[in-house]
This record gives C-alpha cells, sequence and structure tokens, in this order.
C-alpha cells in the first residue's frame, strides 16, 4: 500500500510517523521537540557554550533515541529570537546544514511573530507558523 501525505511519511512497524523537529536555544535551556503522527517528545540541556557546540551531536542522540534519524524529518522549526546570539548563529547553521544535505524543511519564527495568541506552545508552533504565514526556509534572526 503506498500512502501520501504533505508531511514525510516513514512506514515503521506498521505504523506511519510523520515527524517534525522544533528547536529552541534562545533561552536558558536548550529545547528539542520530536513530533511524530504517533507521538510528541521533548528534551532539555543546559545552554551553555560546550553545548552549543555539540548542538549537532545533540539533535542526532535525540532523534537516535526515538529511533530516527534527520533524513526522517520533513520540517524543522527553528526560534529565530530574541536570545541568545551563539545558540541563535549556531542553531541556525545547523539547520541551514539539514537543508542542504537532507532537503528538509525549515522555518524560523519568534513568539513575537504569533502577535494575539495566547499560552503558546511548542506542539502548536506548526499550526502557528501556517497560520500566520511564516516563510518557509527564510532565516531572518532577532538577536
Amino acid at each position: 500500500m503506498i500512502l501520501f501525505s504533505s508531511d514525510l511519511e516513514i512506514i515503521l512497524e506498521n505504523k506511519i510517523i510523520m515527524s517534525k523537529l522544533i528547536i529552541d536555544v534562545t533561552g536558558e535551556k536548550i529545547f528539542l521537540m520530536i513530533i511524530t503522527s504517533n507521538d510528541i517528545y521533548n528534551i532539555t540541556k543546559e545552554n551553555t557554550k560546550i553545548n552549543y557546540e555539540k548542538l549537532t551531536l545533540i539533535i542526532n542522540n535525540f532523534l537516535n533515541s526515538h529511533k530516527l534519524n534527520p533524513k526522517d524529518l520533513k520540517t524543522i522549526y527553528l526560534n529565530r529570537g530574541p536570545g541568545s546570539f551563539a545558540g541563535i548563529r549556531n542553531s541556525l547553521s545547523i539547520v541551514k546544514a539539514f537543508h542542504l544535505i537532507n532537503k528538509i524543511d525549515y522555518y524560523c519564527y519568534s513568539i513575537q511573530d504569533f502577535k494575539g495568541e495566547k499560552d503558546v506552545k511548542y506542539e502548536n508552533i506548526p499550526d502557528l507558523c501556517e497560520k500566520f504565514k511564516i516563510e518557509k526556509n527564510l532565516i531572518n534572526p532577532i538577536y
């Protein structure tokens, strides 16, 4: 059986997984969330210079812990700020590399983009990016 969707579909043990990754390094913690059609997973790490340098490893380890790899991602959502300059710069570079190597689309959002929304939650970021027409594959950081 062949299935089609606007999101990446992976058949894994007879389950369809549509994978989205949310990255936020603007605050005191590095926050990562994976959203699939079946589950939502998240982790936080201390927001330090050492972890900025290991951000690619942190992301890959997080994906691997849920039996995913970067090629399984359809879309990445990245908080572009305002916030930590080093964190935003490093995460933008990593997301751009994922885009170039694996053809993963990305959205750079800011909580400021969602004017009028109350209690914005990470799991709602993909829908909010669509609702507020955040432009795909555009980098415009707010430091």
